[in-house]
């Protein structure tokens, strides 16, 4: 079984608050692949990053103090074109990096892809998160289909994600 997971597309991780012009380049390449998932009966999973208004006064709100993924907001919405495939996706909301329940979603999948936002940050930890509830997976991130607010962070991540025994396609 092989799933795709879409890691917070979100409209204030591509045009809002922590967007980028990287972000933004990668919307047609993941509906690429979300469109071969559909022909391929791949199942999708879409994690989105969703908070509370009082964001800055969390553990990472401190850390990083950009109101981002506002419930209610339309900073949380998935952005663009991406947004077109989530009657076909589960959808699993979070509150920080990574989705623990990941953990018991991925249970019997032995093809993992992952893409989306923020290379180094969420991507990263739902990797880590997949690597652990699927040690004997096969776990893919393209690099076409990734994207952060630092290239240089966004590079380390994926030779980082290799290291996990995650194939890296670039």
């Amino acid at each position: 079984m092989k799933v795709i997971i879409i890691v917070d597309y979100q409209v204030d991780f591509v045009t809002g608050s922590l967007g980028s012009d990287d972000a933004r380049s990668i919307e047609s390449a993941i509906c690429s692949r979300l469109d071969l998932a559909l022909e391929s009966g791949w199942d999708i999973i879409f994690t989105m990053d969703v908070h509370g208004e009082d964001y800055l006064s969390t553990f990472e709100g401190e850390r990083l103090p950009v109101r981002h993924c506002i419930r209610g907001t339309g900073g949380e919405l998935i952005y663009g074109h991406v947004a077109d495939y989530i009657d076909h996706a589960m959808i699993l909301e979070k509150d920080t990096f990574g989705c623990s329940r990941l953990l018991k979603v991925l249970d019997g999948y032995d093809e993992i892809e992952l893409c989306g936002v923020a290379t180094n940050v969420c991507v990263l930890s739902n990797a880590v998160m997949a690597r652990t509830a699927c040690p004997d997976a096969r776990i893919e991130v393209r690099a076409d289909c990734v994207a952060s607010y630092d290239r240089v962070a966004g590079e380390k991540a994926l030779d980082l994600m290799e290291s996990i025994q995650v194939d890296v396609v670039r």
